[in-house]
C-alpha cells in the first residue's frame, strides 16, 4: 500500500502492540530521547492534556478518525477522545506529570513513559501512575509543524489488550456515553468529527503476547 493511501486509512489500522518484560514504566529523564521542536511541542500537548489542561487546538493533534486506547477507554473518533479530555478537571482537582522518557522516535512512531499524579475531586487522594504511551503518527502531517496522532495507546502494565470481554464493553461504553454527559462548549468544534471513517475494532483474544503483541524489554535502555 503506497504512503498516500495509508494516509486515508482510519486510526484503527495504526494500533501498535507491545507486551513487555516488566510493568514498571518509571521514566528516567537523563535517558530520554532528543525530538526535535515539532515533535516536542506535540509531546509538550499531549502531556498538558494529561495535566487537565484541555484546549481545543491540543484536542486538534488527533485525526479526526483518531482512536484513543487505555485501560478505561475506548475511543474510536476525535469527538469522544475530546470528551475524554475536556471531562478531566471535572474528575480531578489536580494532575501533575513528574516526568517522561521518551524511548522510541521513528518517523510514524513516538513512545515514552509517563509518569503522572491525579488528584481526585470527590476524595481527597492522589494516585501516581507510571504508563507506556505509544503514538502512531498520521502518515499526512509528519512532515509538518504541527503533527498529528492517528492511535493514542496508554498501557499501565506489561500486557496490551485484548479488546474483547466486559472490560473492552465498558471502555467502549464509557467513550460513546461520555459526550452525551459533558456539557462543555468546546465540544461543538468537534461535533463534525463523529461522522469520521471508522471500523470494527481490532480483536486478539488475549492481551499477551500470543495476541499479536510481541514482547520488548523497557527497562534496558
Amino acid at each position: 500500500m503506497s504512503s498516500d493511501n495509508k494516509d486515508q486509512l482510519p486510526g484503527e489500522h495504526f494500533e501498535p502492540r507491545q507486551t513487555a518484560t516488566s510493568d514498571d514504566y518509571t521514566p528516567d529523564q537523563a535517558k530520554s530521547l532528543p525530538l526535535d521542536p515539532a515533535r516536542q511541542r506535540l509531546v509538550d500537548d499531549i502531556l498538558a492534556l494529561y495535566s487537565c489542561k484541555p484546549t481545543v487546538e491540543r484536542v486538534k493533534r488527533y485525526s479526526s478518525d483518531c482512536v484513543y486506547d487505555d485501560q478505561f477507554v475506548y475511543a474510536n473518533d476525535r469527538y469522544k477522545m475530546a470528551a475524554q479530555w475536556f471531562a478531566l478537571p471535572k474528575l480531578f482537582s489536580a494532575s501533575v506529570n513528574n516526568g517522561y522518557e521518551v524511548v522510541k522516535n521513528e518517523r510514524d512512531f513516538i513512545q515514552f513513559k509517563n509518569d503522572q499524579s491525579w488528584t481526585f475531586r470527590l476524595i481527597p487522594k492522589t494516585a501516581r501512575v507510571t504508563g507506556l504511551v505509544s503514538l502512531s503518527l498520521d502518515p499526512s502531517t509528519i512532515d509538518s509543524d504541527f503533527i498529528q496522532v492517528k492511535y493514542h495507546k496508554d498501557q499501565a502494565n506489561e500486557k496490551d489488550y485484548s479488546h474483547e470481554g466486559f472490560g473492552f464493553s465498558f471502555k467502549k461504553w464509557q467513550a460513546d456515553n461520555v459526550p452525551k454527559v459533558l456539557n462543555v462548549p468546546e465540544m461543538k468544534e468537534f461535533e463534525q468529527d463523529k461522522h469520521a471513517a471508522k471500523e470494527d475494532v481490532r480483536k486478539y483474544g488475549t492481551g499477551t503476547e500470543e495476541g499479536n503483541a510481541p514482547k520488548e524489554d523497557f527497562t534496558k535502555r
